[in-house]
């Protein structure tokens, strides 16, 4: 058998950043010269960066809570959004909406103003930058079109470079969605119909005023209290635990707590309310409440028995959402 001769390889120009390498087709060669497909080489970090799960998308942001709040339990609610660089020409006004007609993900109206979509499906792993490219390209948009959703760019910018750090973030919640029509003598039949499917099915929702990003709703059987909180999940169960323990978790009589929600990297807390109970009967029982619940969270001492028991019913009343 003859010999197989040694094989040798022209030396390929290697490029060391990868902030030099552009982006090609994925079965392309990859154009740092390396002889396999972009997808292997250098894309492969793209792709990773454009699919890992960011735990907490509004992190940093103002009103974090908030944002999670309407993302995953408020149906209808408006925030007008403020812009770190200031609002460009020929917007007036940029709103984030809980929903939008036709489930778009944003819209330019006819009069330049941008509405943002919040609780449309997101392409990639990190739902504050698919946001922020939506947000883009709707600044950049024809007034009176939708914008459609994509993934955004790896290395694209997130909410936390375009809006205002120091702007508010004050939700307004709605019985409806009037809000998606201001003309509605000349909506289209499509967006009509839409409004009507969604009003059907909004449930009532109520933001307290006494305390920060507690959410009541009404169900046809029982009426809930959705409260976002900020605080690490373990020191919240912690703090839950002692005051479950004690007798001391309720908002009053008939009122119990039921276990808690994880939405994206946030905890919250899930009261039953008898029918009967309004946001307005809460209001006073959330605000004790939440002095209960600070000194709880402030103590270190290791849980009791009966704690720990506590404890371990609450973690199994838990339901991730994100």
């Amino acid at each position: 058998m003859a010999k197989k001769r040694p094989q040798t390889k022209a030396k390929r120009p290697q490029l060391s950043d990868a902030a030099e390498i552009p982006v090609v087709g994925a079965r392309e060669p990859c154009p740092c010269g390396s002889g396999r497909r972009y997808k292997a080489c250098h894309g492969r970090a793209a792709a990773h960066a454009a699919t890992e799960l960011v735990h907490r998308p509004f992190e940093g942001l103002p009103g974090e809570c908030d944002w999670v709040a309407l993302r995953e339990l408020v149906p209808a609610a408006t925030v007008e959004l403020p812009l770190k660089d200031g609002l460009p020409e020929g917007v007036p006004s940029v709103t984030l909406a809980t929903v939008l007609p036709m489930a778009w993900p944003a819209l330019r109206r006819d009069d330049g103003s941008v509405l943002l979509g919040l609780q449309n499906d997101t392409a990639s792993g990190d739902i504050s930058r698919d946001l922020a490219d939506t947000l883009q390209r709707a600044l950049e948009a024809e007034p009176g079109t939708p914008v459609q959703g994509r993934r955004a760019p790896a290395e694209s910018p997130r909410l936390q470079d375009l809006l205002d750090p120091e702007g508010a973030f004050e939700p307004v919640v709605h019985s409806g969605f009037e809000f998606w029509v201001p003309d509605p003598e000349n909506a289209t039949p499509d967006v009509t119909a839409s409004l009507e499917r969604a009003n059907a099915a909004a449930i009532p929702t109520v933001k307290l005023t006494g305390v920060d990003s507690a959410y009541w709703c009404e169900t046809p059987e029982k009426n809930h209290l959705r409260w976002v909180m900020p605080h690490p999940e373990e020191q919240l169960l912690d703090a839950l635990a002692r005051l479950h323990a004690a007798g001391r978790s309720s908002l009053g009589e008939g009122t119990r707590l039921v276990g808690s929600f994880r939405a994206h990297g946030l905890t919250v807390p899930v009261w039953d309310l008898p029918s009967g109970v309004g946001a307005d009967d809460v209001e006073k029982p959330a605000a004790e409440f939440a002095e209960r619940l600070a000194t709880a969270l402030a103590s270190d001492a290791p849980l009791t028995a009966e704690e720990r028991r506590a404890r371990g019913g609450l973690t199994n009343r838990q339901v991730t959402l994100s």
